[in-house]
């Protein structure tokens, strides 16, 4: 009764607009004054799980993707990729699709990477005269594919609390990356196909040279990814390590050559991502001593024996744990959904025989997806303002990118083991 009611209140919280750390502390409350439970005894749990130098990695990627989106590191990118796509019809969609991707590998937050691309891109769109609520769409639904495209924040977070190979959960949503992009592009090209109003670039005279032009002045942006996984898989750096490389490898990039921050500016980027840091590290911190609440009154067996008592066949058993992530993803934001559904649910899938790893990839599709699923949907709002597009024209498109390229990606990442542990099985045997 009192977990049912504490339930309750997480979502009525969650609901009217408080933030996830109060939302979860009001639970606390709630269960120290009605609950009988002693939840100052939970507090040196959480302190004790903070205190973890992998957890150092998502400040640390959360100050360098804020410093690439004030440094204007994407940018460069951006005008390569037009060059060879903007005479074709879809290409600079195609383009934002693609750049996102790599943006969001880096700063790993869908909401950096839907601020940097949307900020980018939607000029050059209006510019072209693309449908303006079908583009906006479009850069939300690529938005959290930082939660896919390694280094991912969210699958650290999921290697820590489940206690898993942090490379492998990387390597785990390469393959379900890779797809959703592909499937983000083929659908953009089937809308936009009778679309006339469309203004097309004509490739330049002097293509090559053009290109060796743009290739240069981008190559520092496309080396930062390169350091930054080549360090991870090649075991020069840990992720940890490999965060704080980024962050020093962009503020020299930022200032000097790409010119968008200067030292003034760099320290308001800091401070912005300070308060960003601190945010995301109290809400972290609520969520483990809810999560620590939750696995101490057994939980997790209490809800797989809820789920067997519905049906015992796997395939029907993976679907209602994937409703219940994609529930929690549109109530909250990804970081706080991943920390309380990975020890909530991944008893549950094992029971059915799928692997930690592969589960890394299931909740990270499952995540994103719902982060931009109305009516919650915190990206599609946030990318309502940011491309200054109403959201009732972004509605038909964005469900449309739901059903015909998220919701694919979920099924095959769910129901085919082999695409999440293809790559890990490869590399770790």
């Amino acid at each position: 009764m009192i977990i049912g009611i504490s339930i309750l209140i997480i979502c009525f919280l969650l609901l009217i607009g408080v933030s996830v750390p109060l939302s979860f502390g009001g639970v606390l409350v709630f269960l120290w004054l009605f609950g009988g439970h002693d939840v100052a005894g939970y507090l040196p749990s959480g302190h004790w799980k903070m205190n973890s130098v992998v957890l150092l990695a998502i400040p640390l990627f959360i100050m360098a993707g804020a410093i690439m989106e004030k440094g204007k590191i994407a940018g460069p990118l951006v005008n390569l990729a037009e060059l060879f796509v903007g005479h074709i019809k879809g290409g600079l969609t195609a383009a934002a699709v693609v750049a996102s991707a790599v943006f969001g590998a880096i700063s790993g937050s869908g909401a950096a990477t839907l601020t940097c691309i949307g900020g980018i891109m939607m000029p050059h769109l209006r510019e072209a005269k693309y449908p303006q609520g079908m583009s906006a769409a479009l850069i939300v639904a690529a938005s959290p594919l930082g939660l896919l495209i390694p280094p991912s924040a969210a699958q650290i977070l999921y290697a820590w609390v489940t206690q898993q190979s942090v490379l492998k959960c990387f390597l785990s949503t390469v393959v379900p990356g890779i797809i959703l992009v592909t499937l983000l592009c083929i659908v953009n090209f089937f809308m936009l196909r009778k679309n006339q109003d469309i203004v097309l670039t004509d490739r330049p005279q002097h293509f090559l040279r053009e290109w060796r032009k743009r290739s240069a002045i981008a190559m520092p942006a496309f080396l930062m990814p390169a350091i930054i996984l080549g360090g991870i898989y090649g075991g020069i750096m840990t992720p940890t390590e490999a965060a704080g490389v980024a962050v020093l490898y962009a503020i020299p990039i930022g200032i000097y050559i790409y010119k968008g921050l200067t030292w003034r500016t760099l320290l308001l980027t800091l401070r912005q991502s300070g308060v960003t840091i601190g945010v995301v590290m109290a809400m972290i911190f609520m969520v483990l001593i809810v999560s620590r609440f939750l696995i101490f009154e057994d939980i997790p067996t209490l809800a797989k024996e809820l789920v067997y008592s519905v049906s015992s066949n796997p395939i029907i058993i993976l679907l209602m744990v994937n409703i219940v992530m994609i529930l929690i993803g549109m109530l909250m934001d990804d970081i706080s959904g991943l920390l309380l559904s990975a020890p909530l649910l991944l008893p549950i899938v094992t029971s059915v025989g799928m692997d930690p790893v592969h589960f890394a990839a299931v909740l990270g599709v499952n995540l994103g997806m719902a982060n931009i699923t109305p009516p919650t949907a915190p990206l599609l709002y946030l990318g309502a303002r940011v491309t200054d597009t109403p959201v009732n024209t972004m509605l038909k498109p964005i469900l449309m990118f739901i059903a015909f390229a998220w919701l694919p990606t979920l099924i095959i990442t769910t129901y085919v083991p082999s695409v999440a542990l293809w790559l890990p099985t490869l590399i770790f045997g």
